[in-house]
């Protein structure tokens, strides 16, 4: 999809196709004098999309987002990416820090183990996969269609895989993909687990409410989690909720000078 050429107002750059993503689009296009702009990765088919301008594949790196940046004339750059997309996330700070252009973070909060979780932390996908053959053989694979290969070496063990879109490339060979898109209600997950015969439940802990319910329903069943942690990003200011973006955007301009 095309962004059109450069126009007047202060522009922004919201990186993330996540619920807050959308939300901070909102909030800004109902702004007067904001010249709004997200974009996508494009990694997935038919995705929800945000209100404003949209940009939809990559920039062709670091380097690419910050000629971009220029280009455009962007004033100001928001990533509000999964927490898991680490790729971009780099990209962004480099490239704003080379284009001098103030960039804020949007960190949901991570979910964290209460009272009755039964959760193993895994630092990775391929971690993940060695802890499985001693919790179960029947296993609840919410990762996303992204690193199936981590646990195709799996051949005992019977995989869940749900994901948006369809998966390609290696995968277990006992496996049923299921694919549908969130949010998920926990009494739902709690039936869907059931009727499976699950005994493992493996997620990122991408944190927020729409994929919680498989939390909830785990507890419930007594079910043991893998939780695979989030990767290390750069330091860089942050916030947990678009209402904060907006906040940050709307003092932005008196505190960098722009007019």
């Amino acid at each position: 999809m095309t962004v059109p050429a450069p126009v007047s107002g202060f522009a922004v750059l919201i990186l993330g196709g996540t619920s807050e993503a959308r939300e901070l689009a909102a909030r800004l296009t109902a702004r007067a004098g904001l010249r709004v702009i997200s974009s996508l990765a494009g990694r997935v088919q038919n995705p929800a999309l945000p209100a404003g301008e949209v940009r939809i594949g990559g920039f062709g790196g670091a380097d690419g987002l910050a000629t971009w940046l220029a280009d455009q004339q962007i004033r100001a750059a928001v990533d509000a990416t999964h927490p898991f997309a680490a790729g971009i996330s780099a990209n962004a700070v480099a490239a704003c820090g080379r284009a001098g252009v103030p960039l804020l973070r949007v960190v949901r909060p991570p979910w964290r183990p209460g009272h009755g979780d039964d959760w193993r932390e895994a630092g990775s996908l391929e971690e993940a996969a060695r802890l499985l053959p001693a919790l179960g053989d029947r296993v609840f694979l919410t990762t996303g269609r992204q690193g199936l290969a981590a646990f195709a070496p799996l051949r005992d063990i019977w995989f869940l895989i749900r994901c948006v879109d369809p998966p390609a490339g290696p995968m277990p060979p006992r496996c049923e993909v299921v694919l549908a898109r969130g949010p998920y209600d926990a009494a739902a997950e709690r039936d869907l687990m059931r009727q499976h015969g699950i005994g493992v439940l493996v997620t990122k802990n991408s944190g927020g409410e729409l994929t919680a319910g498989k939390l909830a329903a785990a507890r419930e069943l007594g079910i043991p989690v893998v939780m695979i942690r989030r990767p290390e990003q750069a330091d860089v200011p942050g916030c947990a909720s678009a209402a904060d973006a907006e906040n940050w955007l709307r003092h932005l301009p008196r505190r960098s000078g722009a007019a």
